[in-house]
C-alpha cells in the first residue's frame, strides 16, 4: 500500500509545513489516491478548486495529513466522487464556483448555484446535466404506494433555509434528499484580494455558532504560512475561548434535542446554562460569542481577574446543576423511547465519510483534531475523547454530555496554568507567495482552512471546509427507516450548519 508521504514526495513544487505537506502530482498519483480513498485506507478531509486546478486534503491511517493538487487542462479532471461518494457534493460545488468539470461524476446537478448566477455551467452539456433552480430534479420516488413530502426551504422558525424532500411509504421514510446552498454568501470570493485582517473577520462569520473555531483555524493557517510563533498566553487563551464555545453549543443542543421530543423542561434548563456561558464569555472577552477575539498572531483581548472569576463561577454552577439534568434525561422513559435506536448511523458510513465531532464519535469514529494531529496547548492538557458505537440520537446526546464534562475540566486546567506574557505579535508581509493550512476541532467536528498569501500580504485564495460537508449526507442515511415525525429529532441531533456548508 503506498504511503501518503511517498505520494507527496514524488510530486513537484512541494510545500512543507508541519504537520502537513502539499505537492502538485501527476494524474497517475491522483488516481492512486482515489484508489486508497475508495478502498477505505485513507480519509478525505476536503476537496476544493480554483481555476484550472483541483486540490484534495487527505488523512492516512497514521494520521498524516497531505494535500495533493492536480492541474486540470480545460478544467477537466478525473472525478473522485464516482469512486468515493463523500467527494460528490464537494465536486459539484467546485464546478459551480470555478467551472471545473469532473469526468465521470455520477451526479451533475448544480449544488451552490441555484440557476441564478447567469453563467454557463461546465456540466450543462452532459446528459443529466444541471438544471435551473425551478426544474431541479429530485430523485424520483420508485415503488408501490410511495409518496413524496416537500419541506422547506423556508421553515416555521428562525432556522436557516434548506429543502428536504422525503420519499415515504405511509409514515416510514425510505429516502431523504437534501437541497442546500440557499445561504451561499460568497465568503471565499470576498476573501480573494482582501488584507489578512479583513479576511480574518470574514472567516469568523462563516458559521455564527463556530466563530471561535473558524477564527482559530484561519489564524493558525496564516501563522503556518508565515512561520509566526504565537505568544504562549495567546495560545492558551484561544483554547479557553474554544472550550467556552463548545460548552455553549453542546448545552444548547442537548436542550434543543429534548425539546424536539416534547421534553421542554430540559430545553429550559439547558438554555439557562447556555446563557450563563455566553454571559461569562462576554465578561471575560467582551463579546458573548467571542467574535473577532482571535486574530492571526494572537488574540485581541486578554483575560482580567474579573473575567477569570466569571468563568470560575460558571464552571461551579454547571458542575452543580448539569448532573441533575443528565439524571433527568437518563431516567425519563418517554424521552428514551424517542431517542434510543432512532436515527442510527452505521459505523461503516461514519468511517467512510470521515465524520467528525459528535456525529462520528457516536458511531465509533475515534477522531479529535485536538488530540491528533493535535495542536497547542492540548498536547499539555489532559482530556478524554468519548466514543460510542450505537450511532443513534441517544448516543449523539451522550457524546455531548461527556464532552461538556471534558470541557469543564479543560477550562479549569487552562485557568490554573495560564501563562503570563504578551497576547499578540505583529505580522510581516511574506517574501513571495506562501501557503498555509490548519485543522481545528470545533464543536461539530474538524474545520479545515487552506490559504495562499500573496507577495503584497493579501489573501490570494482561501478555502474553508465545515464539518457539515460530511455530515449532511449522513443525515440522509440516518433517517431511512424512521418515521417522518422523528426527522426533527434526528436533524437536531446532527445539527449540521447551513451557513458553514453554503459559505
Amino acid at each position: 500500500m503506498p504511503a501518503l508521504a511517498d505520494l507527496i514526495e514524488a510530486g513537484r513544487r512541494i510545500e512543507r509545513h508541519a504537520p502537513w505537506r502539499r505537492a502538485v502530482v501527476a494524474p497517475k498519483a491522483w488516481n492512486i489516491a482515489v484508489e486508497q480513498l475508495a478502498g477505505g485506507r485513507w480519509s478525505l478531509l476536503d476537496l476544493w478548486g480554483e481555476p484550472e486546478k483541483v486540490h484534495m486534503a487527505l488523512l492516512d491511517d497514521a494520521l498524516d495529513i497531505g494535500v495533493i493538487s492536480l492541474e486540470c487542462r480545460g478544467g477537466r479532471y478525473p472525478s473522485v466522487g464516482q469512486y468515493h461518494p463523500p467527494a460528490l457534493r464537494l465536486e459539484r460545488a467546485a464546478a459551480d464556483l470555478f467551472g471545473l468539470a469532473p469526468q465521470g461524476l455520477p451526479d451533475t446537478r448544480r449544488w451552490l448555484d441555484h440557476g441564478q448566477w447567469g453563467v454557463s455551467h461546465p456540466l450543462a452539456a452532459r446528459p443529466g446535466g444541471p438544471a435551473a433552480a425551478a426544474s431541479y430534479r429530485f430523485l424520483a420516488a420508485e415503488g408501490e404506494s410511495l409518496h413524496q413530502i416537500a419541506v422547506g426551504p423556508v421553515h416555521a422558525g428562525i432556522i436557516e433555509p434548506g429543502h428536504f424532500r422525503f420519499t415515504a411509504g405511509g409514515e416510514t421514510v425510505v429516502r431523504l434528499e437534501e437541497r442546500l446552498g440557499y445561504v451561499h454568501k460568497g465568503i471565499e470570493g470576498l476573501m480573494a484580494g482582501a488584507p489578512i485582517d479583513r479576511a480574518a473577520k470574514l472567516a469568523g462569520r462563516t458559521s455564527g455558532d463556530s466563530t471561535v473555531a473558524y477564527s482559530l483555524a484561519f489564524a493558525r493557517a496564516v501563522e503556518a504560512a508565515l512561520g509566526i510563533e504565537v505568544p504562549a498566553r495567546a495560545i492558551w487563551l484561544r483554547a479557553l475561548m474554544a472550550e467556552l464555545e463548545r460548552l455553549a453549543n453542546h448545552l444548547g443542543d442537548i436542550g434543543a434535542i429534548c425539546n424536539d421530543a416534547a421534553f421542554a423542561i430540559m430545553h429550559a434548563h439547558c438554555g439557562v446554562l447556555r446563557e450563563r456561558v455566553l454571559r461569562a464569555a462576554d465578561a471575560a472577552f467582551g463579546h458573548r460569542l467571542m467574535r473577532d477575539r482571535i486574530l492571526p498572531g494572537g488574540t485581541a483581548s486578554d483575560l482580567s481577574e474579573a473575567g477569570t472569576s466569571a468563568i470560575r463561577s460558571l464552571v461551579a454552577e454547571i458542575r452543580w446543576r448539569f448532573p441533575h439534568l443528565v439524571e433527568l434525561y437518563d431516567n425519563t422513559a418517554s424521552l428514551q423511547d424517542r431517542t434510543v435506536a432512532t436515527g442510527r448511523l452505521k459505523v461503516e458510513l461514519a468511517r467512510q465519510y470521515a465524520a467528525g465531532g459528535y456525529v462520528g464519535r457516536a458511531s465509533g469514529r475515534d477522531f479529535d483534531a485536538r488530540r491528533a494531529p493535535g495542536y497547542a496547548p492540548y498536547d499539555e492538557l489532559t482530556f478524554d475523547v468519548p466514543v460510542l458505537q450505537e450511532g443513534d440520537v441517544n448516543a449523539r446526546v451522550w457524546i455531548r454530555v461527556r464532552e461538556v464534562e471534558q470541557s469543564l475540566s479543560l477550562v479549569e486546567q487552562i485557568l490554573g496554568r495560564l501563562p503570563a506574557g504578551p497576547i499578540r505579535v505583529d505580522i510581516a508581509a511574506p517574501e513571495g507567495p506562501r501557503e498555509g493550512m490548519a485543522l481545528v476541532e470545533g464543536f461539530r467536528g474538524d474545520i479545515l482552512v487552506w490559504l495562499r498569501i500573496g507577495e503584497d500580504g493579501s489573501i490570494e485564495r482561501c478555502h474553508l471546509r465545515d464539518p457539515s460537508w460530511f455530515q449532511w449526507p449522513l443525515l440522509e442515511a440516518a433517517i431511512e427507516g424512521n418515521i417522518v415525525a422523528d426527522f426533527p429529532l434526528c436533524n437536531k441531533s446532527f445539527n449540521c450548519s447551513y451557513s458553514g456548508h453554503d459559505l
